[in-house]
């Protein structure tokens, strides 16, 4: 019997831990292969593949961002391949199972729930007598009859084989990202998660994952991703994984989801002492500020404790935080979200996700739709459009802030531009993004793509049509953010141009034949005439470089800011020094001065 299954990834770069499991407790009674795609990926040409490996059954791993394209592929095949038997499983058919079966007519199985017994059972049923009344957690066809078993208990955990020693994944895990648990369930019950379904949570033997983490490092893994719904809930064994990963990390990098308020100080103290940067990354899920909306969705929340978590962890400087935000819970008008917004943004996350609410099948808050009045998608990801408080102009509104949020603080291209107009530009942040992305949305920008150098226009227009005061600051920290942003010395610029040919050749002689004059790191540079004609950058900025860098505090005075390109290790290094008056520089003595 030949048994693919499959999925369709989010990203190419993904890959999906349930076909793992499925596969490793399936074997060795059964061989069953994986096969894994992209919703980016043509669905002929999805079809066409599978076709061709000419199995008697496939399986597919449904979630929100893939089950649209899972129909259609679905139906496509049971058009060319009719004898085949397609069985569904995953998060997203596990509840409303008989309204899948009643969809999609061409689907002959769905599995329930954690299916590594139910799928492997399953198998055994189809190759033999066909009993599927017998195999808890199943929803199949009888005639034209559909049935649903009882649901299976839980399984033993240690006893699932290891999903992570395939031989067919070796070559990819330096490309690709693993998913990898030591735990299922979660203790909280935040009405708008799957997880709060599950009661309990059960861990994986540690000794195991160990070994398991241990042979993906020494195999070339770059980046595994925990996918516990609350990494650090036992304390003592989320402490043994960060002290064993700290001692073997081997240069991979490590996501895990954390609840931030009950992150113990010791812990923290112990991360900022002996992790070493930039090998593990924290996702943290605040959500709301709102207590009123955290109790109607019951979740338990002290956000003085996970203020203090994120503060700590951003001031030892050695681990990136995600911080979340739903837009749409209950009782959170646009009003009451613009406070959570900048409740959160003021502890600077390194990347913060503005979401909307998706009133996810099985869970308690689309139980609670009529009450609070939401419309939302007929289909995945069922995001709401409105609510009894918040119209569908605020979604709107919202929407326009998480996409400039994206584009010009989550992906870091100007970092010293963002906060200085955050704190000092407009009332809030929220109110720079809200403000910026509804002109955005007048221009048209959004449908007409961008560059890097459109990024930089685009917010000087704003500024300028929106008066903001020390514009020319603000041009000084965008040069800044754009020279830093450049892996070479660019020959384009987003500004114009400051300074003429001339004052340019004066400034460049003097950094050649005096570099002492800007300070001994750049005099030890060395640099010869052509190498500072071919690398190195200047420009003109109103403030003393070195203390804003030092300080963050900006001193209106004349400077040069000079940026040198390494072009060997392509390493980038910020140096300024004043500009002098013009009778020294009419008179060529700049190359003098100190």
């Amino acid at each position: 019997m030949k048994i693919v299954a499959t999925t369709l990834n989010a990203k190419y770069i993904h890959t999906c831990l349930a076909l793992r499991l499925l596969k490793g407790y399936a074997q060795p009674e059964y061989d069953v292969e994986i096969s894994e795609y992209t919703i980016k990926d043509p669905e002929m040409t999805i079809v066409s593949d599978l076709y061709s490996k000419k199995p008697d059954v496939i399986g597919f791993s449904c979630y929100i961002w893939n089950i649209e394209q899972t129909i259609q592929v679905v139906r496509m095949l049971k058009k060319v391949l009719p004898n085949t038997k397609i069985i569904l499983g995953g998060p997203e058919v596990s509840y409303d199972t008989k309204v899948w079966l009643e969809r999609v007519s061409e689907v002959d199985f769905i599995v329930i729930g954690e299916g590594e017994e139910t799928f492997k059972h399953l198998f055994q049923e189809i190759k033999g007598d066909q009993g599927y009344h017998y195999v808890f957690g199943l929803g199949y066809r009888k005639g034209d009859e559909i049935v649903i078993n009882p649901g299976r208990g839980k399984i033993d955990i240690n006893e699932i084989p290891t999903p992570y020693r395939f031989e067919e994944d070796r070559d990819s895990l330096s490309t690709r990202v693993v998913y990898f648990e030591t735990s299922r369930g979660c203790p909280f019950s935040c009405q708008f998660c799957l997880s709060s379904i599950e009661v309990g949570v059960r861990y994986f033997d540690i000794e195991r994952v160990k070994a398991d983490l241990l042979y993906l490092i020494n195999s070339g893994a770059k980046m595994i991703k925990f996918i516990d719904r609350t990494f650090n809930i036992k304390r003592d064994y989320a402490l043994e994984i960060f002290d064993f990963l700290i001692k073997n990390h081997g240069g991979c990098e490590f996501q895990f989801e954390i609840t931030a308020d009950i992150m113990r100080p010791e812990v923290l103290e112990f991360l900022n002492e002996h992790a070493p940067p930039g090998i593990f990354r924290f996702e943290i899920g605040v959500q709301s500020t709102n207590d009123a909306t955290n109790d109607l969705v019951q979740r338990r929340q002290n956000y003085k404790k996970l203020a203090r978590t994120v503060t700590m962890v951003k001031n030892g400087q050695k681990i990136d935080q995600h911080l979340d935000l739903i837009a749409g819970l209950p009782e959170e008008d646009y009003h009451s979200f613009k406070r959570t917004f900048n409740d959160v943004f003021a502890l600077r996350p390194e990347e913060l996700q503005l979401g909307f609410l998706k009133m996810l099948r099985g869970t308690g808050m689309r139980a609670m739709a009529e009450r609070f009045d939401y419309r939302y998608m007929d289909h995945a990801p069922y995001e709401i459009l409105s609510n009894n408080i918040l119209s569908f102009d605020d979604i709107v509104k919202i929407k326009r802030v998480e996409d400039i949020l994206e584009k010009y603080w989550n992906d870091h291209r100007m970092d010293h531009t963002m906060e200085y107009l955050v704190k000092h530009s407009f009332p809030t942040p929220f109110d720079f993004f809200q403000e910026y992305g509804n002109e955005w949305d007048k221009q048209g920008w959004s449908r007409i793509g961008h560059q890097l150098e459109d990024l930089f226009r685009r917010l000087d227009y704003f500024l300028a049509k929106s008066g903001v005061k020390n514009l020319d600051v603000i041009r000084g920290l965008m040069k800044l953010d754009y020279l830093l942003h450049q892996k070479h010395k660019p020959r384009t610029h987003w500004w114009e141009l400051d300074m003429d040919r001339d004052e340019k050749n004066r400034v460049r002689e003097s950094l050649t034949d005096y570099p002492e004059m800007v300070n001994s790191e750049f005099a030890a540079l060395k640099l010869s005439t052509k190498e500072v004609q071919k690398h190195l950058v200047v420009e003109r900025i109103p403030f003393d470089l070195h203390q804003y860098t030092d300080s963050s505090t900006i001193e209106r005075t004349e400077h040069y800011l000079v940026v040198y390109y390494n072009p060997k290790t392509l390493e980038k290094q910020t140096f300024s020094f004043p500009v002098f008056p013009t009778s020294e520089r009419s008179k060529g003595r700049i190359k003098s001065a100190k």
